[in-house]
């Protein structure tokens, strides 16, 4: 439809203190400051009203908002703000991860450039410089939170290694430390040689790597196997060589010991149903120390775990090898395995699936260590049965299997990294071997020789206890007792185990039995418009702000809200955003176009019953989107309730209860008081609706048709249960009638803008449809651009729809000859269509044959060219004659 919103009236309301454009720039920052000024965000533990909880997944210190930011962020806010305008206490508690192996990779590399290491200043003086790094340069997306509009308590802003924190560790540490679910113990961890610590396994990324596979033999004579392996250089620590206990290839070897090439030991061949005999030889190399599931076959056997390499993955076995590099003694030990005539084969390059330190980018190495653990099978099943049992909602449910899966099959914890940021493990070792776990309250052993642990505590570790550290625990504070447990986690699905999981676990375990959150609400995560993953190194990854400075960010906003199908990955382009801002700039052309024709939220609703058709017709439908928006919100549905939003907004009230109303405010008098209370009481609403997903224009807007203080605070439209479906079907017969005549004329070649004098004759024989579209002739003629039948009309078309005929006078507006040619061309391929589907759909040997999708395609085209040719022969005969 022509957009005339822009279009000026002298309504009574003829400035509404509108600039003509919307410019977000002019207006989101300093709406923002104000919000948080005002203490809206706030909230209040002594309050009477019910409390609505959310607290948001803790950012990286080091981080910056990304696009999954952005996203996660939009709904979270959208969740809290809709709930504070339903009356409810709502804290969004904000926060950031002290992010141990980032940060401290980012002082480390402050140092680098002065020439010196942490170690030449000491622990204590890089914690501090840690500190000061934080102060400085941490936190910057908490800047960036606020462009994006989120409605966080600030007052309330949290830090995983601010005081009430690290009490709250030190406390649950020593609680699972004395409930024997912490204990320390040589395991197999993921290691980087270049940050020198244990990482965790969300902390790996897996490439496929070029390699190279080499197989091997091993033992003398009779007495061979051969066993194939990318890691060459770990033979060195070979304890054994494992075989099925069912391969009768080796059934003359297992017992017996063979000779370890390029040392002076032997070792055994064990039986391990672990092994597939059908995978290469049958046959495995052994090294405990370095594998993880080497180290299980070496508990089940009682095989020594011997450490080839240092932390620095160096090679420590006395001999040729000693100080090589890993990779330097790779292709060193290949090249004497080759002169001694043990390399059986050869395969370069081999594509095989690496892991890397997701920090440095370092090749990571599988390693025997002294960690700290958690034991976690009581804590996981306790997690998985909070959900079973109803306490825990998953959403979607579909994503509750890949739950299950982490939490059934979950194995102890590593929690100790070789670092010097983070929470100190509080484990303090005497002179005689002694071992003493000390709580917050309590003093370390004191004396000669007491020392306390040098590591610290996973980051995960840390920020499995935010639902409730963040409230005051382990104190029962006010804000504990009246926001715990929180209403909803939301979250990707990406992080289900390493941080989900764990806050379960920890939440059922601190909190005696009480979740840490009612729902879990899993999104997708946020691709590019092709469904490609967004990566820095990749030329497709974003930085939405760039975005909000280019659309604002009710633009962006919009866009992640509309992509949001509960556990779906996410695609956008700048190409949505850019739609998302079209959106913007309507809903702000069109209020202000209402407010200078009299829209208004003064005095009361007239009642339903005394409105005309199209003020009913608005009415009913705004009800039912405000009820079909609280469903979709409550089921996480965010794509949905923005689409329905979207529609509501644009096709209904701007594309046809603004139009339908100009005829009415151009009339003037009581009917378009009438009228601008209607539209003023629509715009409230809608506005409303729309605020928690696009909060700064819908503010400018609502706040300058209302005079209210803000929407932040409002109230959230109720469903009055008002439904009209005599005026639904009304104004479709209405909005029928348009449509086909706007086709016709289209299909005429006519220009939007052209005016045609036309006569609209009433079908008596349609009864109360044609008796109901009578009031609405004034409006259909402007929607349509019809000129009154002045003298000389003469009809040369005639369009039958909806109980009335539209006659058209075309003298002179179209080549009649032309286009009798171009519809009698289309109707004769319309029908080739129709006997070509028609012949296939009657051949039964065909239809015996084909394809369900393929039969029901050809019904399809067949349905369709039956529609063009009765459309094209209503055209053929609409055109003048002669």
């Amino acid at each position: 439809m022509t957009d005339n919103t822009q279009r000026p009236h002298d309504g009574p309301n003829s400035n509404p203190g509108l600039p003509t454009t919307y410019a977000p720039a002019d207006v989101e920052g300093p709406l923002y400051e104000r919000w948080v000024e005002r203490g809206y965000f706030e909230a209040d533990a002594k309050s009477d009203k019910p409390p609505y909880t959310i607290v948001i997944p803790p950012p990286n210190v080091t981080g910056s908002l990304h696009l999954g930011h952005a996203f996660q962020h939009t709904l979270m806010d959208a969740l809290t703000r809709r709930k504070r305008m339903q009356g409810y206490e709502s804290l969004w508690l904000p926060g950031m991860d002290h992010a141990g192996i980032a940060t401290q990779n980012k002082v480390e590399q402050q140092l680098a450039e002065e020439g010196k290491s942490r170690h030449d200043i000491g622990r204590e003086a890089f914690v501090e410089r840690v500190w000061q790094w934080k102060e400085e340069y941490g936190g910057r997306i908490l800047g960036q939170m606020r462009r994006l509009g989120d409605g966080v308590d600030w007052s309330r802003e949290r830090f995983t290694m601010d005081e009430g924190l690290s009490r709250a560790v030190q406390t649950i540490f020593k609680k699972l430390y004395d409930d024997e679910l912490i204990y320390r113990a040589e395991r197999i961890i993921n290691w980087c040689p270049r940050c020198l610590t244990a990482i965790s396994d969300i902390e790996v990324d897996y490439q496929d790597d070029d390699g190279e596979l080499v197989s091997l033999k091993y033992g003398e004579g009779d007495e061979t196997v051969v066993v194939a392996t990318t890691r060459v250089e770990t033979m060195l620590g070979d304890t054994a060589v494992a075989v099925h206990p069912d391969d009768e290839r080796y059934a003359h070897l297992v017992g017996k010991r063979i000779k370890l090439p390029l040392t002076d030991r032997t070792i055994p061949v064990v039986a391990d149903a672990h092994v597939d005999p059908e995978f290469g030889t049958g046959a495995v190399k052994v090294t405990p120390a370095h594998d993880p599931n080497d180290f299980a076959i070496g508990q089940r056997h009682g095989l020594p775990s011997l450490t080839v390499m240092d932390e620095r993955a160096v090679i420590t076995v006395p001999g040729p090898f000693e100080g090589l590099d890993r990779f330097e003694a790779r292709s060193a030990i290949v090249a004497a395995l080759r002169e001694q005539g043990r390399i059986v084969a050869e395969k370069r390059p081999y594509v095989h699936s690496v892991g890397h330190c997701s920090r440095c980018r370092t090749t990571i190495e599988p390693r025997l260590s002294l960690q700290w653990w958690v034991k976690v099978e009581p804590l996981a099943k306790a997690a998985g049965d909070a959900v079973r049992d109803g306490r825990v909602r998953i959403h979607p449910p579909e994503l509750s299997k890949r739950y299950f899966d982490w939490v059934d099959n979950m194995h102890d914890w590593c929690i100790s990294r070789q670092l010097w940021w983070g929470h100190r493990i509080p484990v303090w070792y005497g002179p005689g071997g002694e071992q003493v776990c000390v709580g917050p309250d309590e003093q370390p052993p004191a004396g000669e020789g007491w020392t306390q642990d040098s590591d610290v505590l996973d980051t995960w570790f840390s920020s499995g206890l935010w639902p409730f550290s963040t409230l005051g625990w382990p104190e029962r504070t006010p804000d504990l007792e009246k926001f715990y447990p929180t209403d909803v986690l939301l979250t990707g699905h990406d992080i289900i185990f390493f941080w989900v999981a764990r806050m379960m676990m920890f939440g059922l375990y601190a909190m005696d039995g009480v979740p840490p959150f009612h729902t879990i609400a899993l999104t997708g995560l946020v691709r590019d418009e092709f469904g490609k993953k967004m990566s820095k190194s990749n030329p497709n990854s974003v930085d939405p702000l760039d975005w909000m400075d280019a659309y604002g960010s009710d633009a962006v906003r919009f866009t992640l809200a509309t992509g949001a199908n509960p556990g779906a990955d996410v695609p956008i382009g700048e190409d949505w955003v850019k739609a998302s801002r079209n959106f913007a700039n309507k809903v702000w052309n069109a209020t202000r176009f209402a407010l200078m024709n009299g829209a208004t939220v003064d005095g009361p609703l007239p009642e339903p019953g005394d409105l005309p058709a199209a003020d009913r017709w608005i009415l009913s439908r705004l009800n039912a989107t405000v009820a079909e928006v609280d469903a979709f919100y409550d089921d996480y549905q965010f794509a949905k309730l923005s689409d329905s939003l979207y529609h509501f907004a644009w096709d209904e009230v701007f594309d046809w209860y603004v139009e339908l109303s100009k005829t009415v405010f151009f009339a003037g008098g009581e009917g378009a008081r009438v009228s601008g209370r209607v539209l003023g009481e629509v715009l409230d609403v809608l506005l409303r609706l729309l605020h928690p997903v696009i909060p700064f224009v819908t503010e400018t807007l609502w706040t300058t048709l209302t005079g209210g203080e803000s929407l932040v605070v409002a109230d959230w439209p109720k469903d009055s249960g008002f439904r009209d479906p005599a005026a639904e079907a009304e104004i479709a017969e209405v909005q029928r009638v348009v449509t086909e005549v706007r086709r016709f004329r289209a299909d005429q070649g006519l220009q939007p803008g052209q005016k045609v004098p036309a006569r609209l004759v009433l079908d008596a024989a349609a009864g109360g449809t044609a008796s109901a579209l009578a009031p609405h002739e004034g409006a259909i003629r402007q929607l349509l651009r019809l000129l009154p039948a002045a003298d000389g009309f003469h009809a040369t078309a005639s369009l039958p729809v909806a109980g009335v005929t539209v006659e058209l006078d075309l003298s002179g507006t179209i080549d009649v000859a032309a286009e009798r040619r171009r519809l009698t061309k289309d109707l004769g391929l319309a029908e080739k269509e129709i006997a070509d589907a028609g012949r296939k759909l009657g051949n039964e040997a065909f239809l015996a044959k084909a394809p369900e999708k393929v039969v029901a395609g050809i019904r399809a085209r067949l349905a369709s060219a039956e529609a063009d040719v009765e459309r094209i022969t209503a055209q053929l005969g609409a055109l003048p004659q002669g």
